[in-house]
């Protein structure tokens, strides 16, 4: 069947068609290379060597699923020095690189290496573990060979695409493929934005560069998803625009990547939502709550708005929407097309950084008490992000939990609800309650969603 099928096909060609059949004129006519993107790009993408120094305890219970919880402390701590391997890529002539947070956000020591042998010292002058970027300056350097980045906006599926970096440390590697997806964002990625590649990505290209057919960097590679390790022709890279807002708050000084504050918990308008609602097709992310001071709904949107683009470019996830504003950055003003019960419509929002209100009003418990050792502060949108709380979060939070509050089982980023009966709602309520004069303490927390119960008796 297949053979006739291919029968009929080749005689619908039409006859002028066959006779303008004619053997190729030129080499370049027959083959295909990469070659000259390669030569223009690899040298401007670097192996990273990290070392960083851990404190390891040796227990002999190490691993034993019922005695380890109560002899995780015991034994002698050792330092232990641990290697990593990665790649990173120059974006600027004066030595600014760009690779993975999961590869040099720990370290002690990086050395980066050129394609040319080169080698540097580096540092790291911004890490960000959200989207797993981190940037470097090498020491020392200058006149280096960099990559120009792409507005990773125009890319399309199906685009030709380049691979480079340092595979399991064999040395530097090209791999050639096409961008197979766009705006892939699930849970085994975490709260990540990605472009996705079946170009062959292993385990040490993570910070290498992926590039077109013009030498531009598109994204930087970050994560594969595997079984066996290897490479299974789905490998992920940080977008270019992302990439280029976190170099720009870099280079300026800062010391952590500020993004800009949406105020607003959302969700993507599947087929069941939208028919719900009434909406000719599922697209979108619908507003579920609103700050009081988000910028969203001081530009007029309200919960049950469905948020369709942000600065002329698709939001169907709450990732996506995240996304556009981290790389468009604090203080652009741009327009958001939403959906309401009047229609679409579009507005100019201001993205502006988490403000500070209330007030963060700091307490550190250093009487002797039962709670010696815990710091609290009241939670506002500024320590939200900091911490990675829900936008919701409000009360007090710990900020530290060390000497009698760690051994009692309080734990940094606990959310204080109640101390032996008495709401916590600022910090010098939590004050206030350590001086209580009891033996029998009962502290409510909210532990990442779930409401625990610390018991104790002193």
């Amino acid at each position: 069947m297949f053979r006739l099928v291919a029968l009929i096909l080749l005689c619908a060609t039409p006859l002028a068609a066959q006779t303008e059949t004619r053997p190729p004129a030129s080499t370049a006519e027959i083959s295909l290379s990469f070659a000259p993107v390669v030569k223009s790009t690899t040298p401007a993408v670097v192996n990273i060597y990290a070392t960083r120094v851990v404190e390891e305890r040796l227990s002999p219970f190490a691993g034993d699923p019922f005695f380890d919880q109560f002899f995780s402390g015991y034994g002698q701590s050792q330092p232990r020095v641990q290697n990593s391997l990665g790649s990173g890529v120059i974006v600027s002539s004066d030595g600014i690189v760009v690779s993975n947070y999961h590869v040099v956000g720990q370290a002690t020591e990086i050395r980066v290496v050129l394609n040319d042998r080169r080698e540097y010292a580096a540092e790291l002058i911004l890490g960000d573990e959200e989207s797993d970027l981190a940037i470097l300056r090498l020491q020392d350097a200058e006149g280096l060979p960099a990559l120009a980045l792409r507005n990773s906006d125009e890319v399309e599926v199906g685009d030709l695409v380049l691979a480079i970096g340092n595979p399991f440390g064999v040395g530097q590697t090209v791999s050639s493929g096409i961008v197979s997806g766009l705006a892939r964002s699930t849970v085994e990625l975490g709260r990540g934005y990605f472009i996705q590649t079946d170009a062959a990505i292993n385990p040490g290209n993570s910070g290498g560069a992926l590039v077109d057919m013009q030498g531009r960097l598109v994204g930087i590679n970050t994560a594969i998803l595997t079984r066996s390790g290897g490479s299974n022709g789905i490998g992920f890279a940080i977008p270019a625009n992302l990439v280029q807002t976190v170099v720009a708050q870099a280079v300026a000084g800062g010391a952590r990547f500020e993004r800009p504050w949406a105020g607003v918990q959302g969700q993507a308008v599947d087929a069941g939502l939208a028919a719900a609602m009434n909406l000719p097709r599922p697209d979108g992310v619908l507003l579920v709550e609103l700050h009081p001071d988000s910028p969203f709904g001081k530009a007029g949107l309200r919960s049950g708005d469905v948020v369709l683009s942000v600065a002329g470019e698709p939001t169907n996830t709450p990732q996506e929407m995240i996304f556009r504003l981290s790389a468009l950055g604090i203080g652009a003003t741009v327009p958001v097309t939403y959906l309401d019960e009047d229609g679409p419509a579009t507005v100019d929002v201001t993205l502006i950084a988490p403000p500070e209100s209330p007030p963060r009003d700091p307490v550190t418990i250093t009487d002797p008490v039962a709670l010696r050792g815990l710091s609290v502060a009241r939670i506002n949108p500024a320590l939200s992000a900091e911490i990675g709380l829900a936008t919701e979060a409000e009360g007090v939070v710990v900020t530290a939990a060390q000497d009698l509050a760690a051994q009692i089982g309080i734990r940094s980023g606990d959310v204080l609800l109640a101390i032996n009966g008495r709401p916590v709602a600022t910090p010098q309520d939590v004050a206030e309650a350590a001086q209580e004069q009891t033996r029998r303490w009962a502290i409510d927390v909210n532990r990442g969603g779930q409401i625990v119960r610390l018991r104790f008796r002193l």
